[in-house]
C-alpha cells in the first residue's frame, strides 16, 4: 500500500468516525443508502491533534440505516430514547465510528467509579469532607460493607460539625460515579435549599463522604439525630451517561433498616431529570416526610 492509498484509508475511517455539522459531506452505506451529516477532518488534521471528539456526537441525530422504509419515523423513536438504534452494519460488524463511541463511553464510565470528587469542589461548596473506612477504590468496589462504616474519628467528626437533632441533614456521597457529583452538585443543593424556603425549612453544614455505600446515610442519621437524611450519590454509570445521581430520602434512619423505608430519586442528570428540578422534588419529598413521619414505601401508602 502506497502513500496515496494510505492517506485516503485514514481519510475513509475518520469520516465513519465523526460527525459535526460544520463541513457537511454524504457518508453512502450503498448507492441507494441513507445519508448521515458528518464532518470529514483532512489528514493534517490528524497530524495537528485536531479531530473532533467523538464523545460530542449527539447519537439520537445519527441514522444509518440504508433504505429505510420510514426514516423520519425512525428519527422520532429515536428522541425517546438513548439507545443505540439504527447505527447499521458494515458487513457481520457495526460500523467503526459506533464501536468507537461504545469503547468511548465504556472508558467513561470506568473512569467515573475510579476517579475522585475533585478536593478544591468539596472546598468551594463547603461540605464537611469525611471519608468510610475503605482504604481505596478497588476496597470500595469489591467491599461495599465498608463503604457503610466510619472510622471512630470520623464519627467524631462528623458530630462535631453538625447540628444535633437537626429537621434536615443533607449528605454527599461519591458513590459508584464522581463525575455525577461534579456536573450535577453545583446546581442540586441551592435548588433544595430554595425549596426547602417555601416551606420554611433549611439545612446547615453538608456531610460529604469519600468511598461511600448508600448505607452511610443511615449512621450519620443515627449520629446526628436528624429527622430527615437526604443523600445525594453518584449512580453506577452505564453507556448512556457517566453523570447520573441519585437523590436517597429517610425519616430517621438507622443502621440496618430495610431498603423499604428509603425514597429515591434517579436519573439526575442534563439528559434526565435535571439537577435543577430534581432539586425541587426532593424539598418537596422532605417536606412531606417532616409532616407524615414517614418515608420510603410507608409514605408512599401513606
Amino acid at each position: 500500500m502506497n502513500e496515496k492509498d494510505l492517506k485516503q484509508m485514514i481519510e475513509e475511517i475518520l469520516t465513519e468516525m465523526t460527525d459535526d455539522k460544520k463541513t457537511p459531506v454524504t457518508a453512502i452505506a450503498s448507492d441507494e443508502s441513507a445519508t448521515a451529516t458528518t464532518y470529514q477532518p483532512t489528514v493534517a488534521d490528524v497530524g495537528e491533534g485536531m479531530i473532533p471528539d467523538i464523545t460530542d456526537v449527539i447519537i439520537k441525530e445519527q441514522f444509518f440505516v440504508p433504505n429505510a422504509h420510514d426514516e423520519a419515523g425512525y428519527m422520532k423513536m429515536k428522541q425517546f430514547t438513548p439507545a443505540r438504534l439504527g447505527l447499521w452494519r458494515a458487513g457481520t460488524r457495526y460500523k467503526t465510528q459506533s464501536i468507537l463511541r461504545f469503547r468511548a463511553d465504556h472508558a467513561a464510565a470506568q473512569d467515573a467509579v475510579f476517579s475522585y470528587v475533585d478536593e478544591e469542589l468539596v472546598k468551594e461548596m463547603q461540605f464537611i469532607s469525611t471519608e468510610t473506612v475503605c482504604r481505596d477504590k478497588d476496597e470500595y468496589v469489591t467491599r461495599p460493607d465498608l463503604g457503610r462504616v466510619f472510622s471512630d474519628e470520623m464519627c467524631q467528626k462528623i458530630v462535631a460539625n453538625t447540628t444535633k437533632s437537626a429537621k434536615i441533614q443533607i449528605v454527599v456521597g461519591d458513590g459508584l460515579s464522581s463525575a455525577a457529583i461534579g456536573a450535577n452538585i453545583r446546581d442540586i443543593i441551592p435548588s433544595i435549599k430554595q425549596g426547602l424556603k417555601m416551606y420554611n425549612l433549611d439545612f446547615a453544614k453538608v456531610v460529604f463522604v469519600k468511598h461511600c455505600r448508600v448505607p452511610a446515610m443511615d449512621k450519620i442519621g443515627e449520629l446526628t439525630d436528624a429527622d430527615v437524611v437526604c443523600l445525594l450519590v453518584g449512580e453506577r454509570p452505564g453507556l448512556v451517561t457517566a453523570e447520573s445521581m441519585s437523590a436517597y430520602i429517610a425519616y430517621r434512619p438507622t443502621v440496618g433498616m430495610p431498603e423499604a423505608r428509603r425514597t429515591v430519586i434517579s436519573n439526575i442528570h442534563k439528559g434526565g431529570t435535571p439537577p435543577v428540578e430534581a432539586g425541587a422534588f426532593v424539598a418537596e419529598l422532605i417536606k412531606e416526610m417532616l409532616d407524615k413521619k414517614k418515608s420510603g414505601i410507608d409514605l408512599k401508602e401513606a
